[in-house]
């Protein structure tokens, strides 16, 4: 029975799960201004992380071929699960999430319906445009902030974290592209280095990179977060930006992109912690 449950677990990302609920949970936490609803707060967690899941579920069932390169030890390349059970899982994934943000307010509906659109676009056909597909997934991933603010009426309050988090997430985007470079190849999937090259795509990250470490200073210096921030910022997340950044030109290996882009999912949760504590 585990053996069976474990890549219908495994296709979800429950990391990515548990990532995106933080997001929106600490987007919410810094938008609270007078009235809110803790229990609307989880549900806008949950749903977020529901949505993301199905964004997962969709993009792996279109991505099969490519992922027998690139990731073939994933449930669907693998042979672990079949589509059609995948396409049921997502179904399921979409309906759950659609439910639950009819109960917080009508902009979370709306925010959950549109984020399920752009996301099944995204798979089929924005992420064979160069930079386009990074830009959306990363525009996403910031949007989660704002939709935290969403749950407590107050959005505007999570735009500077929102902005954080699409550089990143941009950041990693293009990193994963470099993994994955071999398999797009194959699959006709046109990335920005399948189309530029590798390292005109390390330049562009480098750019990002520095753009958010220069960036990142802002809400101190003008005393929207705490002290708290800055430290875990300079301490930690900056720091792992820098290491990411010098390991990306010493070691192009499938290995090390993936090590890196897993601490650029791991810096992303200090920016949380940062913006948690530093509010």
């Amino acid at each position: 029975m585990i053996s069976r449950l474990r890549p219908i677990i495994q296709i979800l990302r429950p990391v990515n799960f548990i990532i995106t609920f933080a997001v929106v949970i600490v987007g919410a936490i810094i938008c609270i201004n007078t009235g809110y609803s803790i229990s609307k707060i989880i549900l806008a967690g949950i749903s977020a992380g529901l949505t993301a899941s199905a964004g997962n579920v969709i993009n792996d069932i279109i991505d099969k071929n490519a992922d027998k390169i690139n990731h073939p030890e994933r449930p669907l390349p693998s042979g672990k699960i079949s589509v059609r059970l995948a396409v049921i899982e997502y179904l399921v994934l979409v309906v759950s999430a659609v439910a639950i943000s009819f109960f917080i307010n009508r902009l979370a509906l709306n925010v959950v319906l549109l984020t399920t659109v752009l996301l099944l676009i995204y798979s089929t056909r924005l992420k064979r445009i160069p930079l386009l597909g990074n830009f959306t997934i990363a525009f996403l991933t910031g949007f989660a902030f704002i939709y935290g603010g969403v749950a407590v009426d107050n959005p505007r309050a999570a735009v500077i974290p929102a902005l954080f988090a699409f550089f990143i997430n941009f950041i990693r985007e293009l990193v994963k592209d470099l993994q994955d470079i071999r398999g797009d190849s194959a699959a006709g999937i046109k990335t920005f280095p399948n189309q530029f090259g590798i390292v005109p795509t390390k330049y562009f990250i480098t750019f990002l990179t520095i753009v958010l470490i220069a960036a990142t200073v802002y809400p101190f210096i003008y005393k929207i977060y705490n002290i708290e921030f800055f430290v875990v910022v300079m301490i930690f997340v900056n720091p792992l930006l820098v290491y990411v950044l010098k390991s990306l030109y010493e070691n192009n290996e499938p290995t090390n992109l993936i090590k890196l882009s897993n601490l650029l999912k791991l810096d992303m949760v200090f920016g949380l912690a940062a913006i948690f504590f530093g509010r």
